[in-house]
């Protein structure tokens, strides 16, 4: 592996990790061995006492195709090194318990993924680490909120499924004012927002979304400082290591391949969402889009941001439920979408994140935060004509939201 002069871009960053195989090949092999030998038991000592590094030891400790995945990553985020994981779920635990300990507390974005919602609100406090949530796209209320055992903000980049924007550089100057930790999760906006370049310490990724963009595996991956990634790795101490969320080294090995056509996907998405934002607008739909110069974040999101787009997430409410399932299950039957959770595939998926992905929030909460129950979500896939598309989708939102349907209960709604 070799990347020398590091670059601003992040699409160049990622050129110019090379591989050099001595087998000749001109990407890593993948390396499936669970366990490997060491020509001096001694080493074997020595990389357990954490006094020898570039040993690879045992697989749920290190492995050479993950390690060339988390190289890779980490060039692209400009940021020193990443540890590849089995899920994003097992990203945001690892990299939060190795932050906080017992009797720490956290403030975090109120409009998060709903996972990280329930893991915040109801794992962490068994954990004895109290969370306090605020508005995402307020930096006062972060500020307001530290205590004096704070260790940490959390926040996505985007927020899921709202499309909040972070400051995260005025989120990094007030954690770096207290000495604390700013963890960010980035998995809406890969290429197109780099954190670290605002002051992020700490990134986590649900690779499984955009950096695979087949929704053919499930991976996370977390990036951060050398020191960071090796406390991760401690044997003694290491959460990565301790909880065993491994990554496997095939899906090491085609994340790695995948990162070098991110940029090129990441620009179709926001292309086709853009367009799509655009027409809805015109026709005085009700969308939510950050490349929408309305957008109140738009001035923001623009001047902080690398030159691929706005992503390819957008929302639309519907209303009740009963409005965005008919929606949805129209949509499905004309080829213009998925109904499936997940996002980030070549494919438009759609869901509605009050009864799927936000389900594990309180309703209290979600009016809290201003989640509808009728919020339609969608991640604009780049397969087929955008205009057909965008006329399907008119012709099907104009037909639901001009019929009228029986109210029913949460408790009657078929998802």
């Amino acid at each position: 592996m070799s990347n020398k002069n590091p670059s601003s871009n992040p699409l160049q960053r990622i050129r110019d990790v090379q591989h050099f195989g001595e087998e000749g090949g001109v990407v890593p092999v993948i390396d499936v061995a669970a366990t490997s030998t060491f020509l001096d038991p001694l080493d074997m000592v020595k990389t357990f006492q954490g006094e020898l590094e570039g040993c690879y030891l045992y697989s749920r400790h290190s492995n050479p195709s993950v390690s060339a995945f988390g190289k890779k990553l980490a060039a692209m985020e400009g940021m020193e090194e990443a540890i590849g994981l089995a899920s994003g779920m097992a990203a945001i635990t690892c990299a939060v318990l190795q932050v906080a300990p017992k009797g720490s507390h956290i403030v975090a974005s109120r409009t998060v993924y709903g996972g990280t919602f329930a893991f915040f609100q109801n794992i962490l406090p068994q954990w004895g680490i109290e969370v306090t949530f605020v508005d995402s796209s307020d930096p006062e209320a972060f500020e307001k909120a530290i205590q004096k055992n704070t260790c940490a903000f959390y926040t996505e980049t985007l927020s899921n499924p709202l499309l909040n924007f972070s400051d995260i550089q005025s989120l990094s100057r007030i954690t770096k004012k207290n000495n604390l930790t700013l963890i960010v999760d980035n998995t809406f906006t890969p290429l197109i927002y780099s954190p670290a370049k605002w002051g992020a310490d700490i990134l986590v990724y649900s690779c499984t979304k955009y950096i695979s963009g087949s929704s053919d595996l499930t991976a996370g991956a977390i990036v951060g400082s050398s020191d960071f990634i090796k406390r991760l790795k401690d044997v003694n101490s290491g959460m990565a290591m301790l909880l065993g969320p491994v990554m496997d080294p095939r899906v090491a090995h085609e994340l790695y391949l995948r990162l070098d056509h991110l940029g090129v996907r990441m620009k179709a998405h926001s292309q086709s969402a853009q367009f799509f934002a655009e027409e809805l607008k015109k026709e005085n739909i009700p969308a939510i889009y950050p490349g929408l110069p309305t957008n109140p974040q738009y001035d923001l999101f623009s001047s902080q941001m690398n030159d691929f787009g706005f992503g390819g997430m957008l929302t639309i409410d519907c209303k009740t439920p009963e409005k965005v399932l008919q929606l949805a299950s129209k949509l499905q039957k004309i080829n213009f979408g998925l109904y499936a959770v997940s996002l980030g595939f070549s494919r438009t998926l759609l869901c509605c994140p009050a009864l799927s992905t936000s389900s594990e929030i309180p309703e209290e909460d979600r009016n809290e935060m201003g989640l509808s129950p009728g919020l339609l979500r969608i991640s604009l896939g780049y397969v087929g004509d955008d205009q057909i598309m965008c006329k399907r989708f008119l012709d099907c939102y104009r037909e639901v939201m001009s019929e009228k349907l029986k109210t029913k209960s949460p408790a009657e709604i078929q998802i």
